[in-house]
C-alpha cells in the first residue's frame, strides 16, 4: 500500500512539473519571442559558430602559456567529450523524452526555427551539457588570466541553453539540468586539472618572462 501511494506521489509530482515544462516552454517560444532573436538564436546555438573562438583560446594559450597549452587543451576535450557522452549516449537514451516540436500533445504550438526537429531525445539537453562544461573549466582554470571577463563565459553557455528552448528543440528543465550537469562536469576536470598541472596566473607569468 505504502508504495503505490508513493508511485502515485511521484507521478503527480511528474505531472505537475511536466506540465509546468511545458508552460514555460511555450512562454519562451511563442510568446517572449523578437524578431531579431528569431534571426540571431538558430546561428547563436550552433556549433560551428564559436569555431573562432575555440581557435582563439587555443592560439591564446599556446601563445601565452606554451609549457601549459598540451594539458589544459587536452583536458579542456576530455571535459567536453565525458559531458557529451554523459548527455547524449547514457541520459538522453535513459530517460526517452521526446522534444517538444516532436511531442504529440504540442503539436502546432511550437515554433521551431530549425530545419528540423531532429530525432533524438530531450533530457538532457547535451548543448547546455557541453557548453556549461566548457565554460565552467575555463571560469576555474582560466579565470585568473580572464579576469572579469571569465563571467563572459558563463552568460555564453546560459545564453546558448536558452537559444535551445527558444528555437523550439528543448524544454526549460532539459537546459536546466544540462546545465547543472555540465557545471559538475566542468568543475570536477578543472580541479583534477589543477592538482595535477599548477593553474598559471598573470603574476607568475610576468615573473617567469623578466627571468
Amino acid at each position: 500500500m505504502d508504495s503505490v501511494l508513493l508511485m502515485g506521489f511521484f507521478q503527480k509530482t511528474w505531472e505537475w512539473i511536466k506540465d509546468w515544462d511545458q508552460q514555460l516552454f511555450l512562454l519562451i517560444n511563442r510568446q517572449w519571442n523578437l524578431s531579431w532573436l528569431d534571426s540571431l538564436l538558430p546561428i547563436w546555438r550552433e556549433a560551428n559558430t564559436w569555431l573562432p573562438l575555440y581557435l582563439f583560446l587555443i592560439l591564446f594559450v599556446v601563445i601565452n602559456f606554451p609549457s601549459k597549452a598540451f594539458s589544459w587543451i587536452l583536458t579542456a576535450i576530455i571535459t567536453f567529450a565525458i559531458s557529451d557522452q554523459l548527455s547524449s549516449s547514457l541520459l538522453k537514451p535513459f530517460f526517452a523524452r521526446l522534444r517538444p516540436c516532436n511531442e504529440p500533445e504540442l503539436v502546432g504550438m511550437v515554433r521551431l526555427l530549425l530545419p528540423n526537429c531532429g530525432s533524438g531525445y530531450s533530457f538532457t539537453s547535451s548543448h547546455a551539457t557541453n557548453h556549461f562544461a566548457f565554460a565552467v573549466f575555463i571560469f576555474i582554470t582560466m579565470g585568473q588570466v580572464l579576469g572579469k571577463w571569465k563571467w563572459a563565459f558563463l552568460f555564453w553557455a546560459a545564453s546558448v541553453a536558452y537559444a535551445q528552448v527558444y528555437v523550439g528543440v528543448h524544454y526549460p528543465l532539459d537546459v536546466l539540468a544540462g546545465g547543472l550537469l555540465g557545471t559538475l562536469i566542468g568543475c570536477i576536470s578543472a580541479n583534477l586539472y589543477q592538482q595535477r598541472f599548477p593553474t598559471w596566473n598573470i603574476e607568475h607569468t610576468k615573473s617567469s618572462q623578466n627571468d
